[in-house]
């Protein structure tokens, strides 16, 4: 076990710990891992920009120090399948058949150890099980908890661009590459695994001073936050029935298997 998926060891799922930028707000994971003391986890810090450019020079991101912060505020309505259902700014990277009796929908931040455990261990026995067979559809949703996380999901979307097969390749990478662009060397691991995938130099920097990307991501999570109530990663729901946390394979058959026979 890495040391990064060792911090979070202890729970199931990543939390959004708020720290405030400004009127917008940033986890705690941010702090944790980019060199900056943070304060209690129950505290709420208002810093400067100046403050939060040089946390983004400590992680290799400067790229992003010029960008609208990302909103993660905390929800106040219930969730419905519909709500679920309907991608907002991005169109969703979804594998199965659009039909499909039962949709699982994930939420999950690219910077969360228990996010990369789901992908690594139980996803493949659900993309064999019920995917592949076009038993049921998958949808993948960004719900970045930090910069870093952010960072990584455009990187993907540019990648994949409207290919839901290569958009699951490039996050599957990105997971079992965490501990590497997570803590160690965020820029440098992401430009080699952007040329790695085709995209020049050029186009790495380009992806990730897209402002207009970010606002889409950051608006989908505040949709996620605020209407359906996504508040740690990963959150899946299952024809709209929120199910918090890393979850084992027997778990997530157990429900499908349900959902198909009725």
């Amino acid at each position: 076990m890495s040391l990064w998926r060792g911090l979070a060891a202890a729970t199931r799922h990543c939390h959004n710990y708020r720290f405030k930028l400004a009127k917008a707000s940033f986890s705690y994971w941010f702090f944790a891992s980019s060199g900056v003391t943070a304060p209690n986890r129950e505290q709420t810090l208002i810093i400067t920009r100046r403050a939060f450019t040089a946390a983004l020079s400590l992680t290799g991101l400067g790229l992003l120090a010029s960008f609208s912060p990302l909103r993660l505020i905390s929800g106040a309505l219930a969730q419905g399948a519909a709500d679920v259902a309907k991608p907002q700014s991005l169109p969703d990277m979804a594998l199965g058949p659009a039909n499909a009796s039962v949709t699982i929908t994930e939420y999950a931040s690219m910077t969360c150890p228990h996010c990369a455990a789901f992908t690594e261990n139980v996803f493949p026995k659900i993309k064999a099980e019920f995917i592949d067979s076009g038993k049921i559809r998958f949808v993948f949703r960004e719900f970045p908890l930090d910069i870093k996380a952010a960072a990584g999901s455009m990187l993907a979307r540019c990648i994949a661009k409207d290919d839901a097969p290569k958009y699951f390749a490039v996050i599957d990478l990105l997971f079992k590459q965490q501990n590497d662009w997570v803590v160690k060397n965020t820029t440098e691991t992401l430009t080699r695994i952007g040329k790695q995938a085709g995209l020049t130099q050029a186009q790495v920097e380009d992806c990730l001073k897209d402002q207009a990307l970010l606002d889409k991501i950051a608006a989908d999570q505040k949709f996620a936050s605020d209407v359906l109530k996504v508040q740690s990663t990963p959150t899946f729901f299952i024809n709209g029935e929120m199910l918090k946390g890393e979850q084992s394979f027997e778990e997530f058959s157990k429900r499908i298997n349900s959902m198909l026979k009725s």
